[in-house]
Formats: structure tokens, C-alpha cells, sequence
């Protein structure tokens, strides 16, 4: 599957310009990364690519065609986790799955179910009552009607919300092997997911995108930008730096910061993803 965004804009009722001119090409196979902070129309793009809005500027194709021309076919081979999806309290988290694979037209609904259930480790929990689940066990139930009837074309925003550490990892290798033979659009702000799984970046911000390639690619950019050094009485010496890290130590207080140039009381060390999204969002800002 490949889908083409071409100079696509959106501007809400209000005014408001969500995207600019974003052109893109996601393809599979391959799980991409989509980062940036809040309000940066992350999530727009995720509305827009599933036909939940329609652009206000340019175009998006699917196997080139138009995806106003191919929407229902697109929808068959589509499994979406928006951040905020609706549950019904009062069914079991088997009939929930049950009543989104009727909606989803899948014809062996009693195989997709298992399945799903088995992916996301529901099997003690398919007769329990959505009402009686942990918030985690809630995320779960909404990955797992994303995966019904095996998408080609996964799209999932900020799936591991509220899961515990042991759970995300076992999510973010999940979403690894899934993305083997599919394509898997993940949304996020917990930087460590991408970094680990994710074969491509898209880092957006103010609605436009910002970077497009591979996470070490976006890390290269960072080097020479990123130090450490122990804050002192006052901190005047910091103020070239923005400071994303203060750790408690033996020695006193070390603090890890970004810069365009560092000053000369911090040590130079090897970024992070997080550090070069970051040293990324802060030279994007002052360009503003």
C-alpha cells in the first residue's frame, strides 16, 4: 500500500490552520514515527488520512487513486486507535469486539476476535464488563479493535497511554513485527517508543513537517548540540542552554541541555533521540 499527501492544508471554521503544505509518501511495509507536541496537527493528519475530515488544500491518493474515489475500500483494510475512541460500559469486552467487527463487515468475526484478544492479552478479561477495567486494560480493548480482521494499514494515536512499562515494551515489539508486512502510522509524544521500533520519523510541528527520514539520521543532526555540565549557584552560565534534565548526584546537581553552541562550562556528549527532537522543536521555535 501506498499513500501519496500532496500539498495537502487544513484550515478549521475558526480559522485556525491546522497543516501547511504537507507532502509526504507513506508505504509499506513500514512503521513510522509521528512526533511533535501538542497541538502541532498530528492528529488532524491521522483525521484526514482515514476521511474523518476533508482537506481545506491539495490531495491524497491511495495506490494512486483518489481517496475520495477508494474511501470504502480504504476503510476495509484500515485499523484505527484515535486517542480518544468511545467505549460502551455495559457490554463485555468480547460483545464490544463483537459489535466493532459487525460495523467492520468482517465475516469471521468469532477468528478476528480471538485473534485480537490474544494480541493484546484480554484472554482473562473477554466476559469482563468494560465498566470494571483499569485504564490500561481499557487501551488494550481499543488496540485490539484496531486489529480486528488483520488491517493493512494500522493507524494508532498514542496507543500506549496508560500502559505500564512492562506492557509498552511488549506493544512497541508487537507493533514491530506487525509492521513487518503492513504499514503502521504510530503517533506519539513518549519518544522511547519510536526509538526503539519505528523505521521512519515524521516530526511535525505548527503544522508543518519539520523532518522526514530515519531516527539515527534526525540523532547525526543533534551531535555537537547536546551537553552536560553541574549547575552552579544562580545558573547565569545556563541561560545559552535549554535545560531538558536535572539529575541528583554525588557531585551535585548535572544538568543536560541543548544548544545551537554550547557554552564552555558544558561537556559535549552523544544525543538521544529525545535530545535531537528537542534540539529539533527549540531551533524550529526561534525561527518562528
Amino acid at each position: 500500500m501506498r499513500i501519496n499527501l500532496n500539498h495537502l492544508s487544513m484550515i478549521y471554521p475558526n480559522g485556525r490552520q491546522a497543516l501547511k503544505d504537507i507532502s509526504l509518501t507513506l508505504e509499506s511495509p513500514s512503521l513510522i514515527g509521528l512526533v511533535g507536541p501538542n497541538g502541532a496537527g498530528k492528529s488532524t493528519l491521522m483525521k484526514l488520512l482515514v476521511a474523518g475530515l476533508l482537506p481545506t488544500g491539495g490531495t491524497i491518493s491511495v495506490d494512486d487513486v483518489p481517496l475520495s474515489r477508494c474511501e470504502k475500500k480504504l476503510k476495509e483494510k484500515l485499523g484505527y486507535l484515535p486517542q480518544d475512541f468511545g467505549l460502551y460500559d455495559e457490554l463485555t469486552v468480547r460483545e464490544f469486539l463483537d459489535y466493532m467487527a459487525a460495523l467492520k463487515g468482517i465475516r469471521d468475526s468469532k477468528a478476528a476476535i480471538e485473534s485480537a484478544i490474544l494480541a493484546t492479552g484480554l484472554e482473562e478479561k473477554r466476559k469482563a464488563r468494560i465498566k470494571t477495567l483499569s485504564g490500561g486494560q481499557r487501551q488494550r480493548v481499543g488496540i485490539a479493535q484496531a486489529l480486528l480482521g488483520t488491517p493493512e494499514f494500522l493507524i494508532l494515536d498514542e496507543p500506549t497511554v496508560g500502559l505500564d512499562p512492562e506492557e509498552r515494551i511488549r506493544f512497541r515489539n508487537f507493533f514491530s513485527q506487525t509492521a513487518q508486512d503492513k504499514l503502521v502510522l504510530l503517533s506519539t509524544h513518549i519518544i522511547e517508543d519510536v526509538q526503539s521500533v519505528c523505521d521512519r520519523l515524521i516530526v511535525i510541528d505548527r503544522g508543518q513537517i519539520l523532518f522526514i527520514g530515519r531516527p539515527e539520521e534526525l540523532v547525526l543532526q543533534a551531535r555537537g548540540h547536546v551537553g552536560v555540565f553541574l549547575e552552579q549557584g544562580g545558573g547565569e552560565k545556563t541561560s545559552a542552554l535549554r535545560i531538558i534534565s536535572r539529575v541528583n548526584t554525588a557531585e551535585g546537581v548535572l544538568c543536560r541541555g541543548v544548544a545551537e553552541v554550547l557554552p564552555q562550562e558544558a561537556r559535549s556528549v552523544e544525543p538521544t533521540l529525545e535530545d535531537a527532537y528537542l534540539y529539533l522543536i527549540t531551533q524550529e521555535g526561534k525561527t518562528q
